[in-house]
């Protein structure tokens, strides 16, 4: 049997829709490319039937990638998949996802449908599929609570009408390692054409059990993961991809399996996904948290100082991971930044370029120490930047105990200066009511966070905020050693989202 495993990531799809990881095109975009660099084989771009903005990301995902597979997720539903097929068709690899529910509990209670009526809807939707594309994944849902002596006889006639690769997912996270070994065994076995397609898995971390599950399975026969960047999901979110990638390649003495991943894309695409979404990763979380490869003990020191492997069972570098300290201060020249962010893997546009070498030019006087955490948010600031309507120009904070909070914002905007001031329940608070006045949008504040990038008293903070506004979500984000100015420049960029969408309605 061939031992290579197949990399479906689904981060765009699966990901995206859990709360607060929500991106627009052009982070979509940017993700997608970096996927590929990463080296998956399969990227599920999105769910082109949920919304005009899912189709037009999907297709623009399937007219940039060059290598991967760029699939798209459809009910089975013929027009959800002839909207699926309009936004992969010029991909060079296309490939349409259907699913429809199996398990008992399912199809009485959410498809109200009989398992005979289950069964021909699966049969007859990959028909249609098939007669789109060549390349057809169809979907069990809920496959690990189905009967398998109907999960077998769907998943025989969905194979039989064309379908290049069935997934057996375990949908909410409720199978053990065993079990779904059982189940992918029991198909082997009762499936007649079953070697004629690929076998996939697709779970969910509702128990802890994604990953031990998702390798259980191919031991079993299964040779496609569906999986997502630092495991983000619906609920409890999917399989990490890093950790099955990782387990895979550090213990192949014991699976035996081949990937096609570039494990040294790990810590950036990781990286590049937590700026993106301003969602943290658990600082102990498996392979990319940042006490992955960090020693406090001192019988743990002693031992990575006499050999690594003492206590690192893989090395940072096997992840793309190098020592966070940057030798780059206020005297460093053009070529040395552009020299580091291409090792750091951002290749900017020359006007882009331009304003993100100012940025480091002015943070390195702010800064002693320039770190690789502060470069590649200052890449991923340029690298997803929308339309500047609006600039902030100046800010005075008046603020103190016992006194109301009182903010001065002025902000350009197409050559004018516009300044506002305004009270508030706090200094953001007061900025914000300021901005507020001058933009003349009456935003809802959901969340506001504030990170610092690095260690150390100059360290950048990292504002994110997520301003509700006729009922959609926008977020902000901002970069300063001034938390309050970082706090402003995240919502000026919330606002200049809206009125962006406003302009394109």
């Amino acid at each position: 049997m061939d031992n290579h495993i197949y990399f479906f990531d689904t981060t765009l799809r699966d990901g995206e829709q859990s709360p607060g990881n929500t991106m627009n095109l052009k982070e979509k975009l940017l993700l997608a490319k970096q996927l590929e660099k990463l080296g998956v084989d399969v990227i599920e771009a999105g769910f082109p039937a949920a919304s005009p903005g899912d189709f037009e990301a999907v297709e623009a995902i399937a007219g940039v990638i060059e290598n991967a597979v760029v699939a798209g997720l459809s009910r089975a539903l013929e027009s959800d998949i002839q909207r699926t097929f309009d936004a992969i068709k010029d991909a060079k690899h296309p490939r349409i996802h259907t699913f429809i529910a199996t398990s008992p509990l399912h199809m009485e209670y959410k498809l109200k449908m009989t398992p005979e009526e289950v069964y021909q809807k699966a049969v007859d939707t990959v028909k249609f599929a098939k007669s789109l594309t060549g390349d057809v994944e169809f979907s069990a849902e809920d496959a690990s609570r189905s009967e398998l002596p109907f999960l077998a006889k769907v998943i025989e006639g969905v194979i039989e009408a064309g379908a290049t690769v069935v997934n057996i997912p375990d949908t909410v996270g409720y199978t053990t390692p065993e079990e779904y070994a059982h189940i992918i065994t029991y198909l082997k076995e009762n499936v007649k054409n079953i070697d004629s397609v690929i076998i996939s898995v697709h779970c969910h971390n509702d128990l802890g059990l994604a990953v031990s599950n998702s390798i259980s399975a191919f031991k079993a026969g299964a040779r496609q993961v569906e999986c997502t960047i630092n495991g983000i999901g619906e609920r409890a979110g999917n399989a990490a991809l890093e950790e099955i990638v990782m387990a895979l390649e550090t213990r192949k003495d014991f699976y035996g399996f081949e990937t096609g991943i570039n494990t040294r894309e790990i810590a950036k695409t990781s990286q590049l996904l937590t700026s993106i979404t301003g969602v943290p990763v658990q600082p102990n979380k498996a392979i990319v948290g940042s006490n992955a490869f960090a020693h406090e003990s001192g019988i743990h020191q002693h031992g990575v100082l006499a050999h690594k492997s003492t206590y690192e069972i893989m090395s940072p570098e096997s992840i793309g991971v190098k020592s966070n300290k940057l030798v780059l201060g206020k005297h460093s020249g053009r070529h040395s930044f552009v020299k580091r962010l291409e090792e750091l893997g951002y290749t900017l546009e020359p006007d882009k370029l331009k304003d993100a070498f100012e940025k480091f030019k002015d943070l390195a006087d702010k800064k002693k120490n320039i770190y690789d955490r502060d470069l590649i948010a200052i890449a991923m600031e340029e690298s997803v930047r929308i339309p500047q309507i609006y600039q902030l120009k100046s800010f005075t904070i008046n603020t103190g105990t016992g006194l109301t909070s009182t903010a001065t914002v002025t902000l350009e905007s197409k050559g004018d200066t516009i300044e506002e001031v305004a009270i508030g329940d706090g200094p953001v608070d007061a900025a914000y009511n300021a901005i507020k006045k001058i933009v003349g949008i009456e935003g809802v504040l959901k969340e506001y966070k504030l990170d610092a990038l690095t260690e150390g008293m100059d360290a950048q903070g990292e504002a994110m905020v997520t301003v509700i506004f006729e009922d959609r979500k926008y977020k902000g984000h901002g970069l300063s050693t001034d938390v309050l100015e970082s706090s402003i420049l995240a919502y000026i960029e919330a606002m200049n989202r809206i009125l962006d969408r406003s302009k394109e309605n």
